[in-house]
């Protein structure tokens, strides 16, 4: 005769077999069932529940997993892909296994600007990094003044942890800028009698003149034959830094007049640092300027953003005359 299971028994391995797939389902079932991966940005004091949940992960079993295992929150950016069950989601937060951010570093005006840049980047606060960069004591410990700060930077693609600190993201932009600043753009540097924050400074300068960087090499043996006579650069664009108006299209008497020392119609020789974050192609085209004998030069009455060269003063009032009547056509004031 055949021996009947007995009902309890039979209801235990029902109940078992039940909770294996509850917790199957809770634990390594698909907790982010998007068809993209997801990423999640975690600031410290998030609730980590909540910033889940608006990616569109499921949250089931996270609070007894944080219990089971000693999590300690750690801020940062990680993203979820498709499929992914809470277990190793949660793995990867505890660990810190974050996803890099690619850093895009611009060539911008002002150190302000570069603040506001880095916040919308990265986990920082735009004002406390403003306030960084005009820190005299702070910006020295990278050889730096909050007028040369500018030159620490170059414009380049880095991959960094969203969640880095200021400093230790100006001491890996320091380690950049000197593998940049290698032997041979060393030797260029002494060659010209500048060092590597003068050329950035020149470069600036050369960048805000043109933006056709074949062009470039030309505007820097410019402003080189103007320093080598010890002629005032007179450069429009150290004005208007100087000014704070990056708009104006027509640079005034009463502009040359303000008493800055970046005003570099009534200083002599280079401003007391960057006007903007130079481009490597304005920092070669210092390093690689051309040589001429020009001294002047006036941007071309067709627009087209190139410039008229003149070595004698005449030639470039004509020059200049044909841009002042481009511009009265216009009417630009």
């Amino acid at each position: 005769m055949k021996r009947r299971v007995p009902c309890v028994l039979l209801a235990m391995v029902v109940v078992a077999g039940v909770s294996a797939a509850i917790t199957y389902h809770v634990f390594r079932g698909a907790a982010y069932k998007g068809a993209e991966p997801v990423t999640l940005y975690l600031r410290p004091g998030d609730n980590l529940s909540d910033k889940l949940q608006q990616i569109g992960v499921r949250t089931t079993g996270l609070r007894a997993l944080s219990k089971v295992f000693r999590f300690r929150q750690r801020s940062g950016k990680y993203v979820v892909f498709p499929g992914e069950d809470i277990i190793t989601i949660f793995r990867r937060l505890r660990n810190g296994h974050q996803e890099p951010v690619r850093l895009v570093l611009p060539g911008l005006r002002t150190m302000p600007d570069m603040a506001g840049f880095l916040a919308r980047k990265l986990m920082m606060d735009s004002t406390q990094v403003a306030r960084a960069f005009a820190d005299t004591s702070f910006v020295q410990t990278y050889g730096y003044t909050p007028e040369t700060l500018p030159a620490l930077f170059v414009p380049n693609t880095y991959e960094v942890y969203w969640n880095v600190s200021l400093s230790d993201l100006l001491h890996r932009l320091q380690r950049e800028h000197d593998i940049f600043w290698n032997t041979g753009r060393l030797a260029l540097c002494e060659s010209i009698g500048l060092t590597p924050v003068e050329v950035a400074t020149l470069a600036s300068i050369v960048d805000e003149e043109t933006a056709v960087d074949a062009e470039k090499p030309d505007v820097a043996g410019m402003y080189l034959n103007r320093m080598a006579i010890s002629m005032p650069l007179q450069a429009d664009p150290t004005v208007k830094f100087a000014v704070g108006d990056f708009t104006l299209r027509r640079i005034m008497k009463k502009h040359t007049e303000v008493d800055s020392p970046y005003n570099t119609y009534i200083y002599k020789g280079l401003p007391p640092g960057p006007i903007r974050v130079a481009s490597i192609a304005g920092i070669d085209a210092v390093l690689h300027h051309t040589k001429h004998n020009y001294l002047y030069m006036c941007a071309k009455e067709d627009f087209s953003g190139t410039h008229n060269f003149a070595s004698n003063f005449n030639e470039h009032l004509r020059n200049a005359r044909n841009y002042q009547r481009a511009l009265n056509k216009r009417n630009i004031r």
